[in-house]
């Protein structure tokens, strides 16, 4: 499995001052709901400490948990493509505190400095290959509950 990657430190220091600029610290108490699938995604964060479970909606009642984010991780890349809507919903699973981005402002950065702009959308493109291997792996270790014959 890849070696998962933190955005923040994957950038040059350079690029990073250039990010870290734009930066807002915030904090979300235990139990905030952080976005909802299907809403704008118009900002990301890196967190500095606590834990935010992702989740995606199974139906009306049920939401199961699809990864658990911490210190140093992305939260959310979505802001990053159209049409620019949360495809997961995402918690504090602890009190988070974090730096908060405005999509905007670090997308007008990265038409400003194409090489920070290139350098950020492999760094995320690296965490979401990371991501969607270890869901991969954790969906092979979970017991078949059913069969299926493959022609």
């Amino acid at each position: 499995m890849t070696k998962a990657i933190k955005l923040l430190t994957a950038l040059p220091p350079p690029q990073r001052e250039r990010m870290m600029a734009l930066a807002r610290e915030v904090s979300f108490p235990e139990d905030t709901r952080i976005f909802e699938s299907g809403t704008t995604a118009d900002r990301f964060w890196v967190i500095r400490s606590g834990a935010v479970s992702l989740d995606q909606r199974v139906n009306q009642l049920q939401r199961v948990t699809v990864a658990t984010l911490g210190a140093g991780d992305l939260l959310g890349w979505s802001w990053l493509f159209p049409p620019h809507e949360w495809d997961f919903g995402a918690e504090a699973f602890s009190r988070v505190r974090a730096y908060e981005f405005d999509a905007a402002a670090v997308l007008r950065l990265c038409e400003e400095d194409p090489a920070l702009g290139l350098t950020l959308v492999r760094c995320v493109a690296e965490i979401l290959a990371h991501r969607l291997e270890a869901t991969r792996v954790r969906l092979m270790e979970q017991p078949a509950t059913r069969t299926r014959k493959v022609l």
